[in-house]
Order: C-alpha cells, then sequence, then structure tokens
C-alpha cells in the first residue's frame, strides 16, 4: 500500500479519501445484509400486550394541497398501502391514515401509541357510518401539559369494546421531517414502550454526564483546550439527544412549544459545529493539512446557515441541509482521523475508531428509516449506543493524549538534563577564559571610565563656559542699558547745578547787603536799602526764585529716576535667587521694563493688564531672566520687520487661573516663526541671528527656568503675524 503524504500532493490526499470512502461504503452494505434478516410484519392484533402497527396494515395520503378535511376524507380515494415504518424524509407533511382495529381482549380500551415525538399536530378520528368523530388532538406545537395522556411520546386512549372492530383516520400535520413507528397496547398494562425509553435515556444521560463531568475535571487540572471542547460537545450531544426523543419539552419548555420549530435544527447543528470544532483541537487539523482545515471551516459555516435557515428560510431547506451535512461530515471526520493517524499521531486511532463505530449506528438507523431494517429495540436505540461507544472511545482517546503528554514531558526533562549536564562542562570549561577576558576588560573598562571622567568634566567645563557666555552677553546689553538709563537723569542734574549755584550766589550777594545795613543810621539805611533794592531789581529777584525751585525740581526728578533705576536693577538681580521665596511677578516685568526702557525703539507701546494676584513662591532672579529674554526677542522681531517704524505693540497680561495657577501671557507684533523654527525653540544654541548676535541658549534657558518652577511655557506664532508666549506657574511651589 503506497503511504498518502497530502502536505505534498493533492493527488495523493484524494487517493487517501476514496480509498477510506471505499471502505465506509463496504462496512455500510455489511451492516445492511446482516440486519436484513430480521424484518418482520407485524399485524393489528390486540391480544398480544404490544403490537407493532407496519405501512403494510395502514393506508396513508398525503393531502399535498391541503384541502381534504374530516369532511370529506371518507368519501376520497388514492389512500395506499407502504412498507415497514411509514417514514416522511421531506418537510413540511400533510398526511392521512386510515386503519381498522379488532379488540379481541376482554379489556374496553387500548392505547394507540406513536414512538416518535418531533411531530406538530395529530387529530385521531372515529369513522362510524361515513362520519367523522374527533377522540383526540394532540402534537408538539401544544403546550406539554395541555397534551393528552401527556409524554414524550403520543398516546391515545380509544373506547373499543371487546371483539369489536373500529376504523379510524388520523391526519398528521407537521413541519418536520417524519418517522411513524406505531402501536397498540393493552390499556392496563404500564406503557411499556414508555418505561423502556426511560431506561435507555437515564442510562445514556448517565453515561454522558458521568464522562463530562470527568472531562470537565480535567481540563481545570491540565487547562488543556481539547477537554473543554469535549465537554462543549458532549453538552450538545446530550441536549440534542434529549430534544429529538422530546424529553427537553417536557422539562425544559414544556409551556413554550413554538420552541419546537427551531429545536431539532439547532440542537443538531450545534452537535455538528462543537464535534468538528473538538475535532479541529485534538487532532491538530492546522497542523497537518490546511485543506482539511479549509473543509472543517466550509462544514462549520453549512451548519450555521442551517440555524439561519430554520428561522428566516424554511425548515425543509434546514432538514436537508443538516442531512447533507451529516453524510458529508461522517465522512470527513473519518478520512481525516485517518490521515492524520497514518502520519503518526496515535490519539487519531481512538478518534478513528470511535466515529467509525458512530458511523455504522447512523447507517443501521438510516436503513431502518428507509425501511430495509426492522423497527426494534435495536435499531431504535442504536444511534445512543454508538455515540455512547463514541463518547468512551474519545475518552480514551484523550486519556491517552495524556499519556502522550507525559511522555513528551519526561523526554523533555531528560533532554534538557543532558542539556544541562552538557552546558555545566561548557560552563566549567569557560569560566577561566571568561575569567581572563573579564580582568582583560575590567582593565580597559578602566581605562575608558577614566576616559569619560574626563571627557565629562570638559563638558561640564564647557556647558558652564556657555552658560556663562550667555550671561555675560545678557549682563552686557543690561550693563548698556542701565548706563544709558542712569546717564540721562546725573546729566540732567549736572547740568542744572551750574545755574543753581551762580542763582545762589546773586542771592547770598543780596543778603551780604542786607547784612551790611546793620549799624548805619537810619538816613544812611534808607539810602542803602534803595541802593539794594535797585540792585535787586537789576538781578530779578522774583525770576531767580522761580528758577531755584525749576533747578532744584529739576535735581529731585533725576535723583528719583535714578533711585528707581537702581531700585529696578535690585529687583531684577536678586542675589538670594537659589532660595524659593515669595515675589511679586508684576514687580519683575515692571524692572525688566525699566532696565530694557533704553533698546526700545519709540514706535513700541507697551500694554499691561494685570489682574493677577501676582505674589508667587519663585526663584525671583531666574524668572527676571525669563521675561528679560523673551520681552528682548520681542523687542528684536519688531525690529527685524520690513518697516520697522510703523506703530508696533508689545501687550503683557497676567490673570489667574482656576487650578491655583497664575497665567502669564506675552505678545508682540514682530516677524513670527515658521514651523521649523517653532519646533527647534528651545534647543540649544540654535538661534536665527547673525553669527555673533546671540549664543543660542536664552530660550533653552527659559525652558529649564519654567521647568525647575514646575510650569509649563506654550508659543504660537505665523509669520508676518508676530507670536504669543503663554507662561503657567503654581502659587505654591511643589518642592516647598
Amino acid at each position: 500500500m503506497v503511504i498518502v503524504d497530502g502536505t505534498n500532493s493533492a493527488t495523493n490526499f484524494l487517493n487517501f479519501c476514496l480509498y477510506y470512502m471505499r471502505i465506509y461504503l463496504l462496512l455500510s452494505l455489511s451492516c445492511f445484509f446482516s440486519f436484513f434478516l430480521y424484518g418482520q410484519h407485524v399485524t393489528i392484533d390486540s391480544s398480544k400486550s404490544v403490537s407493532k402497527i407496519t405501512g403494510e396494515q395502514v393506508e396513508i395520503l398525503v393531502d399535498s394541497t391541503g384541502k381534504l378535511d374530516e369532511k370529506n376524507i371518507v368519501h376520497t380515494s388514492g389512500f395506499k398501502f407502504s412498507s415497514g415504518v411509514p417514514n416522511f424524509s421531506s418537510a413540511p407533511n400533510n398526511i392521512w391514515i386510515k386503519f381498522s382495529l379488532q379488540n379481541n381482549t376482554i379489556e374496553n380500551k387500548v392505547h394507540f401509541i406513536i414512538n416518535y415525538a418531533n411531530i406538530s399536530d395529530i387529530k385521531l378520528y372515529s369513522n362510524l357510518k361515513d362520519s367523522l368523530t374527533l377522540i383526540a388532538t394532540l402534537g408538539n406545537k401544544y403546550p406539554f401539559n395541555k397534551i393528552l395522556n401527556a409524554n414524550v411520546n403520543f398516546n391515545i386512549k380509544i373506547d373499543l369494546d371487546p371483539g369489536a372492530t373500529g376504523e379510524y383516520y388520523m391526519h398528521i400535520s407537521s413541519l418536520h421531517p417524519l418517522q411513524l413507528p406505531m402501536y397498540v397496547e393493552i390499556a392496563d398494562n404500564k406503557n411499556t414502550l414508555y418505561q423502556n425509553q426511560i431506561l435507555v435515556i437515564g442510562v445514556y444521560a448517565g453515561l454522558i454526564i458521568s464522562i463530562l463531568l470527568y472531562n470537565l475535571f480535567l481540563f481545570f487540572s491540565t487547562r488543556d483546550k481539547s477537554y473543554f471542547y469535549y465537554v462543549v460537545y458532549l453538552a450538545s450531544l446530550l441536549f440534542a439527544q434529549l430534544t429529538f426523543a422530546g424529553w427537553s419539552f417536557k422539562y425544559i419548555w414544556p409551556v413554550n412549544p413554538a420552541v419546537n420549530t427551531y429545536a431539532v435544527v439547532v440542537s443538531s447543528s450545534l452537535v455538528g459545529i462543537t464535534a468538528l470544532l473538538f475535532s479541529l483541537n485534538f487532532l491538530h487539523i492546522k497542523k497537518y493539512s490546511n485543506f482539511l482545515k479549509l473543509l472543517f471551516y466550509t462544514l462549520m459555516l453549512s451548519y450555521f446557515v442551517a440555524i439561519v435557515g430554520s428561522f428566516f428560510s424554511s425548515l425543509s431547506f434546514s432538514y436537508t441541509l443538516l442531512s447533507y451535512n451529516g453524510i458529508i461530515g461522517g465522512l470527513l471526520l473519518l478520512i481525516a482521523s485517518g490521515y492524520i493517524a497514518r502520519k503518526g499521531y496515535r490519539p487519531a486511532n481512538y478518534y478513528f475508531l470511535a466515529f467509525f463505530i458512530f458511523s455504522i449506528g447512523r447507517v443501521i438507523l438510516s436503513l431502518r428509516n428507509l425501511g430495509v431494517l426492522p423497527y426494534n429495540n435495536f435499531t431504535s436505540y442504536i444511534l445512543y449506543i454508538g455515540s455512547a461507544i463514541e463518547t468512551l472511545l474519545l475518552s480514551f482517546a484523550l486519556a491517552d493524549k495524556i499519556n502522550i503528554l507525559q511522555k513528551e514531558k519526561n523526554d523533555t526533562q531528560q533532554l534538557a538534563l543532558e542539556v544541562s549536564k552538557e552546558n555545566a562542562k561548557l560552563i566549567f570549561e569557560q569560566n577561566i577564559v571568561l575569567e581572563q577576558k573579564v580582568a582583560e576588560r575590567t582593565t580597559e573598562l578602566q581605562n575608558s571610565n577614566m576616559q569619560l571622567s574626563t571627557t565629562l568634566n570638559d563638558l561640564k567645563d564647557t556647558q558652564t563656559q556657555l552658560v556663562e557666555a550667555e550671561k555675560m552677553a545678557s549682563l552686557g546689553q543690561l550693563t548698556a542699558g542701565i548706563a544709558h538709563e542712569i546717564n540721562n537723569p546725573i546729566n540732567f542734574v549736572k547740568s542744572n547745578i551750574k545755574p543753581l549755584r551762580l542763582d545762589i550766589e546773586d542771592i547770598f550777594n543780596i543778603i551780604d547787603d542786607y547784612t551790611q545795613l546793620h549799624g548805619k543810621n537810619k538816613i544812611d539805611i534808607e539810602h542803602e536799602l534803595n541802593g539794594v533794592y535797585a540792585k535787586q531789581q537789576a538781578i530779578g529777584i522774583d525770576f531767580i526764585k522761580n528758577e531755584v525751585q525749576q533747578l532744584i525740581k529739576g535735581i529731585e526728578d533725576g535723583a528719583e529716576r535714578t533711585a528707581e533705576i537702581v531700585r529696578g536693577l535690585r529687583i531684577f538681580s536678586r542675589l538670594d535667587e537659589s532660595e524659593l521665596k515669595t515675589a511679586n511677578i508684576h514687580d519683575g516685568i515692571e524692572s525688566t521694563m525699566v532696565l530694557l526702557r533704553n533698546s526700545m525703539p519709540s514706535n513700541i507701546t507697551i500694554e499691561k493688564k494685570f489682574t493677577a494676584k501676582g505674589n508667587i513662591e519663585c526663584y525671583p532672579g531666574k524668572l527676571n531672566q525669563v521675561f528679560m529674554n523673551i520681552l528682548n526677542n520681542a523687542i528684536q522681531a519688531i525690529g527685524q520687520k520690513k518697516e520697522p517704524d510703523n506703530p508696533h505693540l508689545i501687550s503683557i497680561e497676567t490673570c489667574d487661573t482656576s487650578d491655583n495657577n497664575i497665567l502669564i501671557n506675552i505678545k508682540d507684533t514682530g516677524i513670527g516663526m515658521s514651523e521649523d523654527v517653532l519646533r527647534r525653540i528651545y534647543e540649544p544654541f540654535f538661534t536665527t541671528k547673525s553669527v555673533g548676535e546671540g549664543t543660542g541658549l536664552g530660550m533653552a534657558i527659559v525652558f529649564k527656568i519654567i521647568e525647575a518652577h514646575c510650569g509649563n511655557i506654550e508659543v504660537s506664532s505665523q509669520p508676518g503675524k508676530g507670536s504669543e508666549f503663554s507662561i503657567t506657574l503654581p502659587y505654591t511651589h511643589p518642592d516647598k
């Protein structure tokens, strides 16, 4: 036999599939011939405890028009006999059944039983002189507690005198495919069929629940997804079997019969989907064949289509799709498990055997439904037997998987132990070499460390020099401004001193003349007074008095102006800038404006609007340097405009924010900045000024100072429209 390699050749994979399909068909035919000999026909004879009704004993008429009713059915021809158990695989169904029943017992009541739960509506009539009388109405479209002699099958008690023969008509309409295994039973019996079914269902449900709980425990112990998918599959399988047998209707939704319309399709589809999910994970389909994986997902999609179709299309379509899915799914699972088993994955052998036995059960059930095999307890419950054996074998497969995992774990541990020993040997041998290399490397690192320390010290020195250079540049500009500012009032004082001295000398001369009058007689005093008065009029004593006052006022103004400049310089410099203290922002701005007044062109108007409280915890000298750099840049930006003589504005505003901060906005009408400049404005050594006009550290220092105050600075600008700096500072410094 040629071994199929599905990963390399699509032809080999197809040959493999055909091989297993032939085995599947041969086994199915063998089952057919092995069970065919057991077929038998049962006549209606109520003298037996339970008598089976076959198609040879009832006449059936399919009402495709839906126009027949109890008034005209008696006179309608076309009833035909069939063979075996009546089977209607298409849905929906509208059927009339006519049969006669003879009571050969001493009882006057018998039970008519339909041992099939998935029938929508059943009406049984008795025929007396071609007139039908309704005996019972039942079906799973009615609430369970409203059904006559309620149990999962349909049981109708018929009054029939001993020795009498009755003719009956039964109308069945159903949305589902139908099988009609019919029986008659003596009324005083204990419903043997129902008791047998309870026994089988009880054993089956107990077995499935036990396996489910065991595998659920294994899932929580191992966290292997295969056990989780298997538990979900078992739960779906149990739910589907109970639903098909009518037990879900009895115990889960007894007052909601509408659920029965979709329950079989949905539960059966869930079984198919969960079986495929479990198989994908357990057989490692993705690892062995992408083609098989695609087929699995396609089949799962088909089951979803069946569910959706039952709600929005038709149940007939969904049931047909489920039938094809069952055939294709069975073949696909057998082929996939066999193929993967031949690849060397041992648990796949259990899987193949499990689904092979389950498939045999489905074949036997299909042959029974077709009338080839007899309808007896074995053929009725073969699907329960097959699925129970399947679940047991799958549990063995999962248990075998644990053994495989344990073996793989032991092999891995052994390999890891050998590798660790080899590694220990290598480590021991390399330790000496490593120690030598470590010593050499340590020496190299020490040398490199010394070089790095030297380089770091050089960088610190360079940084200090650059910062000092920026400070000296600011100091030079500040010194020039201070010199000019102080020179003006000093010159004004100096120019007033000389005329003041002359005026005072004239006043002193007049005073001396008046002093000499003391000790003279009245005649001489009068003559001398006239001379002093004439001299007083000659020098203009009134003018001198006014002039002296004006000169003193001018000297006073110059002195006050000088004192203001000195005061502003003291506020600006703040020798205690290394310590946090409370200072007024507005005083700092005013002192900065005083020092910049000399460098400010006459066409610039300063607009101030101070609404904030102003007293904050800060390093005052550092903040004054921030204001100096920003305002100086604003003055220079205005000076670089094409028409610098036009009126320009620098506005300074302060206000308080809701989060206990102060906001300072400084806006100018200068040349503005482009996006590229805005992105680099705080980079050290970046400047747009000509060589020698700036160090490029001004705004970098501003950013560091604002950062040291735990504040924030933002800038918005457009070329030709000016710039605006927004500074936010906390009133209370976090460090304090």
